[in-house]
This record gives C-alpha cells, structure tokens and sequence, in this order.
C-alpha cells in the first residue's frame, strides 16, 4: 500500500498552563516577570474599541495561573528583552486569580503589496513604531523560546548582581579583598519590601527612581573610593567636582591628551550607562518580585529576620560581619560632610581674620635674619615614608647622609625635624599655603577663603619690612596665578618664563636641576641691593615618577636639551602607573635627585650668609606609601652661620638632614608661628 501524506495537523488550542503563549491588552503592553507566563497575542483581526482608546480583536478568554500575572489598563508599558507581554496587573483587578488574555489564529503578516512576508510570525508588522518592535520581540520569543528564557535569567541575575554591588559600596581600593562582597546588606531588604507592596504603576515609577538615585550614589561613592586611595581622605560633594579638571590634566601630562580623551568619553559613555542600567535593574527586580506578592512578601520577612538577627548576634563570614547597611551610611557620610564643610566656611573665615603677628610693625619682623638670602623650597611628595619605608628608605637615607656630609663639607650645618601637613597624596598647594600662613587649610574652600584674606603669609612677612627682595620660582605653574599677591612675592618664574626647551617629564615641566639652575642665572646669581626671599617649588618627584630624569654637569645645563636622550630612555608612566611595586621603587630615585639637585645647589652657589630652608608638602599617595601610613613630612633648616641654628637649638631637631624617628612632630600649621618667634618676631595680634 502506497505510504500516503500526512495532513497537518491544526494548530494546538491555547492554554492557561502554556508557558510560551502571549496576550495582548488594549493599546497598553507591560513586560511580565518571566518567560514563563506567556500566552499568545491576536493580530490581524478586526478591532474593538478598548478601555484606552486602543483596539481589541474578538478574543476566547481563559483563566490565567495564579500568582504569576498583572493586570493594568494603563495606556503605556514598557518591554525588556526576554520577557513577554502581559495583559494586566492582578493587583489593579482585585483578581489575584488571573486575567483576560485573546488567542486566536491569524492569517499571516504580509507586505504593502499583499505578499507573505517570509519568516514574519502573525501580528509583527515591519513598521517603525513602538508597537512594530513589541510586536517583533513577541514573534521572536514564539520563534526561539529557549534563548528568550536563557536572556530572560540573564538580565535578571545581572540586575540583582549590579544592585547588589551598588549596595555593598564604597570599599577601600588598596588592600581589597574578595571577602569583603560576603555580606548581606540591609538596604536590599527595605528595598525589596518596598516593591512588593506597591502596585504595579507606582512600582515602575518608584524602581526607576530609585535605580537612578542608587546609580548617583554609586558615582559618588567611587568617587569616595577613589579619593580616599589617592588623597587619604573622601570626596567632598561642595568642594571637589573642580579637582576633577586638575586630575585630567594630571592624566594628559602623564599619559598624553589623546588617552586621556578616549578615558574622559570612555568614563562619561559609563556613567551615563549606569544611571540607565540601574534604573532598568531595579525595574527588573520589582517586575520579578510584583509576579507574586506573596511569595515576595515571605521571603522579604525571612530576609529582614535573618539581617535583623545577625546584626544584633555580630555574626561574621570569613572575618567580616554578615551585614552592612553600606548604602545608608554613605548617605549620612555625604550629609554630615556636607553639613560640616557649610559650617566650617564660616568659622574658619573667622579663624582665619585672628592673626598673632597681624599688626607687627615691619621693624620687629624676623629681625635676626636681616641681611641672610632666606629660600623656602618644597620638594614635592617628600614624606615621612620616604625615609623609613623599608623599600624607599635605604636610597633615600644613603642619598640624606652623603648630602649631609657634602654640606658639612662645604661649611654648612643643618637640623631636622618632622610636621604633619594637612593634605596627603595630592593638592600640594594646600600643603605649601598651611606651612605659609600658619593656618590649617585641609581643604579648597578654606584655601579660597586665606588666599582672599589679609592674614600674614610667611613669606609676606619678609617683603612687609622692606628689607628683602622677594621671587617665586613655580616650574609647575603653567597659568594665571593670582595667588602672587597673598604669598607677597615681587616677580614669580612659572614655567614658560624660565627658559626651558628640553622635553616633560611626565607631568613635571623640567627636571629640578634645571630650574634651579635658572634660579640661580636669573635671581640668586645678579648683584642686588637687598638680600633676596625666595620660595622655589620643586616638581620632578611628582606623581607618576616616570620618567625620571637624572644628574648632569651644573656646566651642560644650557636650555634643558641635554635632559632629551634622558628622558626618551627614561620608564613610561604608563608601565609605573598601575605597578605599586615598581611606583614605590621609582618614587624613592625621584625622591633621591630632588634632594640631590638641591643639596648640590647649595654647595655650589651658597653663601655665608645663605638660610635653606626644605621640606616636603604631602605624603606619597598610599599606593606608595600604604594604607596606614602617617601625614608626617620631613624639614630642614640649612645654613652656614651658627647664629641661624642656635636661634632654633630648643626646638629638639636632629642634627643633619635626616630627621630622627622620634624627633618632634609638629602640626604643619605651627611652623609659621614658630619660625617667626625664633628670629625675634615681636606679636602683634590682630582680628580678635
């Protein structure tokens, strides 16, 4: 007998329990919680006025599952990728039970010209508009149901994995360990309780909300991360979005302007990405958790018994407690931040018009230092780990104790002391200006409100009594400068007045040597009616201290040309920047040729009747210095006249260069003061 064709079969009838079904409402589509409460859509049939003024074909109703959809006759909806489309929200019905879905068959879609359109499934038209692409998304989870379940799981564990680490910030950079995401934060059960109980509506609108809002702090808090790594300290919301710019041009100087661009844009495409990301998360999980309330609901109770229970018993997963409220507290951190930096501004600006020496007539100031060519020199990132850090140390102590004995040599003496600055890993200036003025300037609004003020800079005192000439040679300087008028400097040198056409290295416009060196040809060197106060602000051992440049004959100077062989065979920032152990090595050499070039400007163009006077503005950034590092920075006071060391004997300062462990350590703002006193300053106070 002759094998005969089988008839197709007719299409299988829909049922409540299919799972790859779908529904279609009114005009108003919303994405259901999963792939697994799908029904089948009706399309191309004639329509019927609905609720919001969209159309409706003739429908077969069927009871839904329970639990498992929502019902709303809202106008508008939204539709992620892997979920399919709902009729309704049970919780707007009142019918926990289910809701109306339409089946029926469809001729197939065709195009203007009235053909079938080959692999178009029935109801997904080829047109642009919302409903076209809904339409589509429906026909290609019919077409490929397996894959729609796998992205549907995916964007779902994405979603809660992407909150869940939003919650668990900030956390230190340097010494983070794994463990540290072991943690069930508390946030995420507020959370959760709150989207089960809202409607579906309200839901959307609060997740949305909430997701962006979650999505700012997470900017801020990585902000926070990341201040606290470099700064030691954590963003400042009224006061740091401008040290934004200063860092990029930090990254242009060390790692070129075309990387530092495609990082700019790359950061900006990111943040934009997860405000977006976020709101879409959250979204997500309040769909999941709306699908069954119930089931929601018992879980978020054990969740918040089991937080609640572990947080009062201090429980503890691998050394660390169980829970957190992370997300909260840095909330409150910001606030109180915030709230203090508001209040600081004004009493500070109060502090900052009180000045012991304010109204010293110019006749008592430093009067033991007439006649003596005062130089003030930070040297940049010299700090405390330099000196005793067991990497950077040995280096740095052989360099101290053969520059010592070179002095020595050459008749000077010097004493050494330590004083904690009131910045650390960056933001130099605050450093130089705490050291000047006498006043603890921690931040950039206290910073602002001294530079603006009449408070005596130390520097300022000198060109007060008309006995001194006064310059400012500032390599790191590269524009307007106005602060020339607070520090009571004549002439200051910046880095294009000083005569340099040798290469960058990195972001320090000229290596040390060099500029000390147009020091000494352009000021320190000429004949002069008056001594000469000076304030020199070196830059080669700035961050990213690669490359490094290194010592040549004071006679082969010229115009800085001869540092180009050295700087080409010089290490890459880029190679140094992200290895701490190689950042930790290169950092002490930059440390070592500051004080090399300073110590051998000394000897070679000092005079009898030259003071130097040295220190270090911060500590390195931890990476280098470590986690736990001290403020502390090392200073010293050189000269060959024993009258200038005798005035400064009770001060208990180690004698050499090198500072003690133990010797005295002294907040950076009492340096003003101090100084001031031992060379016969008489107080005047002023402002109250």
């Amino acid at each position: 007998m002759p094998a005969s064709t089988p008839s197709p079969a007719p299409p299988a009838p829909t049922s409540p329990a299919d799972p790859d079904a779908e529904a279609t409402t009114d005009s108003a589509l919303t994405a259901s919680a999963g792939p697994d409460d799908t029904r089948s859509a009706t399309a191309g049939k004639p329509a019927a006025q609905g609720d919001a003024g969209g159309t409706a074909g003739p429908a077969t109703e069927s009871p839904a599952p329970q639990g498992d959809t929502e019902h709303s006759d809202d106008a508008g909806a939204t539709v992620d990728v892997g979920d399919t489309v709902d009729v309704g929200d049970a919780d707007d019905t009142g019918d926990a039970g289910g809701t109306r879905s339409t089946t029926a068959a469809s001729p197939a879609a065709q195009d203007p010209a009235g053909e079938v359109v080959a692999g178009e499934t029935s109801g997904a038209p080829r047109g642009r508009g919302a409903g076209a692409r809904v339409a589509r998304l429906r026909a290609w989870r019919e077409r490929y149901p397996r894959a729609a379940r796998v992205v549907w799981w995916a964007t779902t564990v994405l979603s809660v994995v992407l909150l869940y680490l939003a919650l668990l910030l900030p956390v230190p950079l340097t010494g983070f360990e794994p463990r540290m995401l072991l943690r069930l934060p508390g946030e995420a059960v507020v959370v959760a309780a709150v989207l089960t109980a809202l409607p579906r509506r309200p839901r959307v609108v609060v997740a949305a909300l909430g997701g962006a809002g979650l999505a700012a702090l997470t900017v801020v808090n990585l902000l926070d991360m990341g201040f606290g790594s470099y700064l030691g300290r954590g963003f400042n919301l009224v006061l740091d979005w401008e040290l934004l710019d200063d860092a990029r041009s930090y990254l242009a100087d060390s790692l070129g302007g075309t990387t530092t661009a495609l990082l700019t844009a790359g950061v900006l495409v990111l943040v934009v990405a997860l405000f977006a990301g976020m709101a879409a998360a959250m979204v997500r999980v309040g769909t999941v958790l709306g699908r069954d309330a119930q089931t929601s609901t018992r879980v978020t109770l054990v969740a918040g018994t089991v937080w609640i229970t572990c947080s009062v018993l201090t429980v503890q997963l691998a050394g660390q407690p169980l829970t957190v409220h992370r997300a909260a507290g840095a909330l409150n951190a910001q606030t109180d931040r915030v709230r203090d930096t508001l209040r600081d501004e004004a009493a500070f600006g109060k502090e900052a018009r009180a000045d012991r020496f304010g109204n010293t007539p110019a006749a008592q100031l430093v009067p033991d230092l007439r006649g003596k060519d005062v130089v003030f020199t930070f040297i940049e990132s010299y700090g405390r780990s330099a000196i005793e850090d067991p990497v950077m140390a040995p280096g740095v102590d052989r360099t101290l104790a053969s520059s010592t004995a070179a002095l020595e040599k050459a008749g000077y003496r010097a004493k050494s002391g330590w004083l904690t600055s009131a910045t650390y890993g960056g933001s130099s200036w605050l450093g130089h200006s705490t050291t000047l003025s006498g006043l603890w300037i921690d931040n950039q609004q206290r910073y602002r409100t001294v530079m603006a003020s009449d408070h005596l800079s130390l520097t300022k005192a000198f060109r007060k009594t008309g006995a001194w000439d006064t310059v400012g040679v500032m390599p790191g300087v590269q524009k307007g400068w106005p602060e020339q008028k607070y520090y009571g400097l004549d002439k200051v040198y910046n880095a294009f007045q000083l005569g340099y056409q040798g290469p960058k290295f990195s972001w320090s416009t000229m290596p040390d040597q060099y500029a000390l060196e147009a020091y000494q040809r352009m000021v320190h060197g000429k004949q002069r009616d008056k001594p000469l106060m000076s304030e020199i602000i070196l830059t080669s051992s700035h961050q990213p201290w690669a490359p490094i440049p290194k010592m040549v004959g004071w006679d082969e100077l010229g115009d800085g040309s001869v540092f180009g062989p050295i700087e080409k065979a010089g290490r890459r920032a880029g190679d140094v920047i992200a290895d701490t152990t190689a950042s930790r090595e290169e950092y002490g050499k930059s440390i070592q040729y500051s004080v090399t070039a300073l110590t051998q400007w000394l000897e070679r163009y000092g005079t009898d009747d030259t003071v130097l006077v040295f220190l270090g503005d911060h500590q390195p950034i931890s990476r280098v210095s470590g986690t736990h590092a001290s403020r502390d920075v090392p200073i010293s006071i050189v000269a060959k006249d024993p009258k200038v060391l005798d005035r400064i004997a009770d001060w208990g300062w180690t004698d050499g260069l090198r500072p003690a462990h133990g010797a005295p350590v002294w907040k950076m703002s009492a340096f003003r003061d101090r100084f001031l006193l031992a060379y016969g300053s008489t107080p005047h106070p002023s402002g109250g």
